[in-house]
């Protein structure tokens, strides 16, 4: 049996985090040849530091001419990433940083591979196991510890960006330690929070002045009390921030982008990667099956993992696991699975409609536990496979 008293933390960082830069500029590269071609293959990484952004990889298009045409955008789009998230430092801003573009016609092998022909079916984008998970401990069925760092440091950007603290500046990370009894999160006992800010006479406790009303604001009522330790910009100073203060790389924050340290990650990056590659769209639908099976009531946690072949269309395996919180044979529930999705990578982009410019939303505060939208972002938080599971049993 699991344990059912304990504390567990997870952590987050915001948008201008400098590994989150470098992730929002290459989903939003994506996103510009999603909307030219539905179907084309993108792997986007990005570098940032002082004054520098590097963006490279590869594009494979039906018309391979195409693509230096498109080449010409990448400049901007960059830039524009940049001004939205905020920086205007005078060694990160958006106007002025040097970007330099590398993106290259993707690899003829790795496409022969991907694509489909007369003889094979359209194949995985590469080899891997991918994991979802879902726990009813929260109403977006995400880990509580996850979704309120998330929720902590979307609420400071919304004050930010609006004007209403216009000391805060777009750099932060937070971190919260959640204390579980019988199972369910009752109270946080510790609170770490780090954000950049603009005023350099700022000290730690003015930055919590700052904060701390927003961040009581997002938490339940109650999980704050005077036995909960505040660590807010413990260093003191927090001035010089995002890809000036560090370097910043594409995929670096890959728990942040899942359940925080609650659920196993089979390691692969989600950013840059249209949905052919099965480390983006197998651990969307990982996560898609695992909230489909706790909202259909079949248990309180799951988790599912999918296993991959290069080339190779239909996954290796699919394992279920409900933590001794199922009301079904966990091979049962694997079974169902099969019957009411196509878990190939076709399926997949067919039956969560990925192949959209819909992902350079993704690209911070979470993968998980957010809205679906009305034009296809976040397909994989819909609960509409329930019934259908249900029905499979």
């Amino acid at each position: 049996m699991s344990r059912q008293n304990y504390t567990f933390t997870s952590e987050s960082v915001s948008e201008g985090h400098p590994d989150k830069v470098c992730d929002r500029i290459s989903d939003a590269v994506l996103d510009a040849f999603l909307a030219e071609e539905p179907e084309a293959r993108v792997a986007c990484e990005t570098f940032a530091t002082t004054n520098r952004v590097v963006i490279g990889g590869e594009v494979g298009l039906s018309d391979q001419a195409k693509l230096t045409e498109y080449m010409g955008r990448i400049d901007q789009i960059a830039r524009d990433c940049i001004k939205d998230i905020g920086y205007e430092q005078d060694k990160f801003h958006h106007a002025t940083v040097e970007v330099t573009n590398l993106l290259h016609e993707q690899s003829a092998h790795i496409a022969q591979g991907v694509n489909a022909s007369e003889n094979k079916d359209e194949g995985a984008g590469d080899q891997g196991i991918m994991f979802g998970y879902a726990t009813n401990e929260t109403e977006a069925l995400m880990p509580a510890p996850i979704q309120y760092a998330h929720a902590i440091l979307r609420r400071l950007a919304e004050v930010r960006k609006s004007g209403a603290e216009p000391t805060l500046g777009p750099d932060a990370k937070s971190q919260l330690s959640v204390r579980y009894v019988d199972g369910r999160p009752v109270g946080v006992t510790s609170v770490v929070l780090s954000t950049q800010h603009l005023d350099e006479a700022m000290t730690s406790d003015d930055v919590r002045a700052v904060v701390e009303p927003y961040i009581r604001e997002v938490l339940p009522e109650g999980w704050l009390n005077a036995d909960t330790a505040w660590h807010v910009n413990p260093t003191g100073k927090f001035v010089i921030g995002g890809p000036d203060g560090d370097a910043g790389l594409t995929g670096r924050k890959i728990i942040v982008d899942t359940y925080g340290g609650a659920a196993p990650h089979g390691g692969g990056a989600f950013s840059g990667k249209d949905p052919t590659k099965v480390d983006r769209s197998a651990a969307y639908a990982a996560r898609y099956l695992a909230k489909n099976i706790v909202a259909a009531g079949l248990a309180d946690r799951a988790t599912i993992q999918l296993s991959y072949a290069i080339g190779v269309a239909r996954p290796l395996s699919i394992y279920v696991d409900t933590h001794g919180t199922g009301q079904a044979d966990e091979a049962a529930i694997e079974a169902a699975i099969a019957q009411v999705m196509d878990l190939t990578p076709r399926g997949i982009r067919t039956h969560l409609g990925l192949n959209r410019p819909i992902y350079q939303r993704t690209a911070a505060y979470g993968h998980f536990g957010r809205a679906p939208e009305a034009d296809g972002g976040f397909s994989w938080e819909r609960t509409d496979l329930a019934e259908a599971l249900k029905r499979a049993l």
